[in-house]
């Protein structure tokens, strides 16, 4: 009642997702006007911060897969992400040999490692896995170390709205978040995004060699994206939201949360939808007349999260199973 199904192209121009956590503190408790989320300028894009304001321009237009504009954010203030950036290096989809494993399998993975909240949707096979974390940090390590990109994985190139998310540390503070809502082919996707996400993130600087041992890798799927006619039909832990609102001035305005973002900050409806609203640049009293003009769009989310002990694990385990040939790179200065 009151929601259709969001597809073909209007799904393409969403603004990317959110992960709530503040530049200034990165413990991702709210302050100040509110964790990060994706506010635009005008008009529609392709991809966002999981937490900055990101301007988008009414003359933006979506571009294809290989060219598809991004979006960074893990909170703060970022930057305009020009959807005509180059991507990283390395994330051209490159087949050559490398120290990377062919295949990507879960023996040797620790229990540890499973889906995030709101993963998966009713009892449908999940598609998001473990190997997909290995293969950002394959890519990750690869593009660090100046070894070729690894080889195709053997997991699916089905196309897919997607988020790559590095945590760093004990505590995981954000070090990095940036997607796409516009579907890409897997492998192409994860290349792309792993290495713009830790590279390339404004509120960041690049990420080094140093600090490999110490990251986390999320790999978020996007589906199920609905609109919905009332601005409080979705749950908090479940649906990720985007909303669509003008502002003051009467130009349009998009922001977004993933999945996770409300249960983690503890709100509830309100809470989220006015940091929203925020985060987009409105600046005049919310009141729930205005929260009630919100173009609100939902959606759910497939993570799946590894830490780095874990992709060694991995890699040293497929590594003997297999006989591959070329050493492993050196992790023994890492402990």
């Amino acid at each position: 009642m009151g929601r259709k199904r969001c597809v073909g192209a209007d799904c393409s121009k969403m603004a990317a997702g959110c992960c709530g956590v503040k530049k200034q503190k990165l413990s991702g408790s709210p302050g100040s006007g509110g964790p990060g989320g994706v506010g635009a300028g005008s008009g529609v894009a392709g991809t966002g911060h999981c937490g900055s304001e990101l301007g988008i321009g009414s003359s933006a237009t979506v571009a294809a897969a290989a060219n598809v504009s991004r979006a960074n954010g893990l909170g703060g203030p970022g930057g305009n992400v020009s959807g005509s950036s180059s991507s990283s290096s390395g994330s051209s989809g490159t087949n050559a040999l490398s120290p990377a494993p062919a295949g990507y399998n879960t023996s040797g993975l620790s229990p540890n490692l499973s889906p995030g909240p709101g993963s998966g949707s009713g009892g449908r096979k999940m598609v998001v896995s473990a190997e997909m974390c290995c293969f950002c940090f394959d890519v990750l390590y690869c593009h660090l170390y100046g070894y070729q990109p690894p080889r195709t994985p053997r997991f699916t190139n089905d196309p897919y709205p997607l988020f790559v998310t590095w945590k760093i540390g004990r505590d995981k503070r954000l070090r990095g978040c940036i997607g796409t809502f516009s579907a890409m082919n897997l492998h192409s996707g994860l290349r792309e995004y792993t290495l713009t996400s830790a590279l390339k993130d404004s509120r960041f600087p690049p990420m080094t060699r140093d600090e490999l041992p110490r990251l986390f890798c999320s790999v978020s799927l996007l589906t199920n994206f609905e609109d919905v006619g009332d601005y409080l039909d979705w749950e908090v832990g479940v649906h990720g939201i985007r909303i669509e609102f003008f502002n003051e001035k009467g130009s349009k305005r998009t922001a977004t949360y993933l999945p996770e973002v409300a249960k983690e900050q503890g709100w509830d409806h309100i809470q989220t939808i006015d940091s929203l609203l925020r985060k987009g640049g409105y600046k005049a009293p919310i009141t729930n007349d205005f929260r009630k003009t919100i173009k609100l769009t939902r959606y759910r989310s497939e993570k799946m999260t590894m830490g780095y002990a874990e992709y060694i694990a991995h890699r040293q385990h497929h590594h003997y199973q297999n006989g591959i040939g070329h050493p492993l790179p050196p992790y023994n200065h890492y402990s």
